[in-house]
């Protein structure tokens, strides 16, 4: 109730106006900010529109009048759900806070305090950077102590400290903790350099980024607005850190459901950066990516295809064909070209993209077999398209997406069980849990497309159904959530994925008599339909 109550009273009268509208504000003068502050205030390297210092995510301490940066994350915590990620771990450490800088203003006046203060929080900072998580929760927590005797409780130093603890337990997720910090300093710089300061910006900024990891969206979109509000007035609404900041809020618009005012805000975050001449940088091309997406749910697949074209070309000049992200990028664009009925194009982009997947990682990555999968899927739709044609032109087609399919399962089994010495060439724990969540991932996938293609088998061949297959795929998939490594994987990173592969598969066997009155099926089927009612059960009461 205390965090709550504070909230309540700090944004009470913070909301913008609608968000579609939020552009046509009128500019306020533009000034230049002072050195320190200026870090604060310089984004324009960030990929995914955080304020960063060199592509950190930025916590604003303040040291008397000044700003400087002290940033403590490089995760692009609003690219992805941050609530299936693993907490910060010795081996990601250096990882997590690659941008931490020094604490360094000339303008503090300093005293026994002062010094103290600085040596805890730099100390606090390489324990961080060496995955001494415990010792360094002891230093930034001395460092709030120092800035509360040697200034008051009241003072920016405080708010400084407050603020530095708060974004270490943010990304430690214990979100309980970090809350009724991040509000208290906010109210200290409030009260100490007005509401409009773009310090206090900062302070809301970091807020939101808090409320967004937790899908505390509307609390994540009064954050943002007030953020942004803060920086029209100060910056100028051509600004890129005003961008930066429209960005983050068409996220949350997004999950919120508001497809057009998200869209809104995406389109004016794009243009923004052209004029400032960072048409082809990462941070555009993240934006470009987003609204893209944006378009597919909306069903405008003719500008989705023009946008994901014009990103696949700009990452084929800066970083040519041998990179993962202009693979992901032609990926993306093969998916928008099966939906538009392209499959020729769309198939020699996936075969290409699949050769430099397998010379940049290697034949077993669950990446690899991720494409495999999605070139079974794009050779299932030829098979229904051949069907209208001719049966025999599909079983070519039949044949080749059976064996795509086989080759991915036998990459993500082999990841999901590893032999001995595959599990000594993992880096970290860290790395395990990904490629354990990917593998998973991609594993649901190929079981759904084993369904479907014993389905299509069905139609091309014409006799009785053979259901061996659809009962492995089934078995297995009911195997994943059974088992003690996976369970955890499915129920909290993978529901959808889970739900999606199972529904199918007990779908194709309802719709086929001949097999679905069998005894093994209808067992199968009636623990498929128990765990459905698991999941959703563990989904309400989240």
């Amino acid at each position: 109730m205390y965090s709550r109550r504070r909230l309540l009273s700090l944004l009470q009268n913070a909301r913008l106006a609608p968000a579609g509208r939020l552009a046509a504000a009128p500019p306020s003068r533009s000034f230049s900010l002072p050195r320190a502050a200026a870090g604060a205030a310089s984004t324009s390297g960030s990929s995914d529109g955080h304020f960063s210092c060199k592509g950190s995510t930025y916590a604003a301490i303040l040291i008397g009048q000044a700003a400087v940066v002290l940033g403590l994350s490089s995760n692009s915590v609003l690219a992805q759900d941050d609530s299936t990620a693993p907490a910060v771990t010795s081996g990601e450490a250096d990882v997590n806070v690659t941008g931490l800088r020094r604490i360094e203003d000339g303008s503090v006046i300093s005293n026994e305090h002062t010094i103290k203060w600085r040596m805890c929080t730099d100390k606090a900072r390489e324990y961080f950077l060496q995955g001494k998580l415990d010792e360094a929760e002891k230093l930034f927590k001395a460092a709030l102590q120092e800035a509360k005797e040697g200034f008051g409780l009241r003072d920016p130093h405080s708010a400084s400290a407050l603020n530095n603890l708060a974004e270490f337990y943010r990304l430690r997720k214990e979100h309980e903790k970090a809350e009724p910090l991040y509000l208290e300093a906010i109210e200290i710089l409030e009260q100490s350099f007005g509401p409009d300061d773009i310090r206090v910006g900062a302070a809301f900024h970091n807020l939101g980024q808090h409320y967004y990891i937790q899908r505390r969206f509307d609390q994540a979109q009064t954050c943002f607005e007030r953020a942004l509000k803060i920086e029209g007035r100060v910056m100028g609404l051509g600004n890129p850190d005003y961008a930066n900041t429209m960005y983050l809020l068409a996220k949350v618009l997004s999950q919120q459901g508001k497809g057009k005012d998200a869209e809104a805000l995406i389109r004016e975050s794009i243009r923004i950066l052209e004029e400032a001449g960072l048409g082809e940088s990462p941070a555009c091309i993240q934006r470009m990516k987003f609204l893209s997406l944006e378009l597919v749910k909306s069903k405008q697949l003719a500008e989705a295809e023009n946008l994901q074209r014009k990103i696949l070309h700009n990452l084929e000049l800066s970083k040519g064909w041998n990179s993962l992200d202009t693979t992901a990028a032609a990926e993306t664009l093969s998916v928008t070209l099966q939906n538009i009925g392209n499959l020729t194009e769309s198939e020699e982009l996936l075969e290409r993209c699949l050769t430099i997947r397998r010379k940049i990682l290697s034949e077993d990555h669950f990446e690899v077999a991720g494409l495999l999968v999605h070139l079974a899927r794009l050779t299932l739709l030829k098979i229904t398209s051949d069907i209208k044609v001719n049966n025999d032109l599909s079983l070519p087609h039949l044949v080749k997406a059976k064996q795509l399919v086989n080759d991915s399962i036998r990459i993500t089994e082999g990841i999901l069980n590893p032999s001995r010495e595959n599990r000594k060439k993992r880096n970290s724990t860290f790395a395990m849990e990904r490629e354990k969540i990917g593998a998973t991932a991609v594993l649901l996938q190929a079981l759904e497309v084993v369904g479907l293609l014993e389905a299509a088998k069905k139609r091309i061949q014409a006799p009785v159904f053979d259901y061996q297959h659809v009962e492995q795929a089934l078995r297995k998939c009911i195997s994943l959530y059974n088992e003690p490594q996976t369970t955890n994987v499915v129920s909290k990173a993978l529901r959808q994925h889970y739900l999606k592969c199972l529904r199918s598969l007990t779908l194709i066997v309802q719709r086929n008599p001949d097999i679905s009155n069998a005894p093994q099926m209808q067992d199968l089927v009636g623990e498929s339909q128990q765990i459905v009612k698991e999941l959703g059960e563990e989904n309400d009461t989240k």
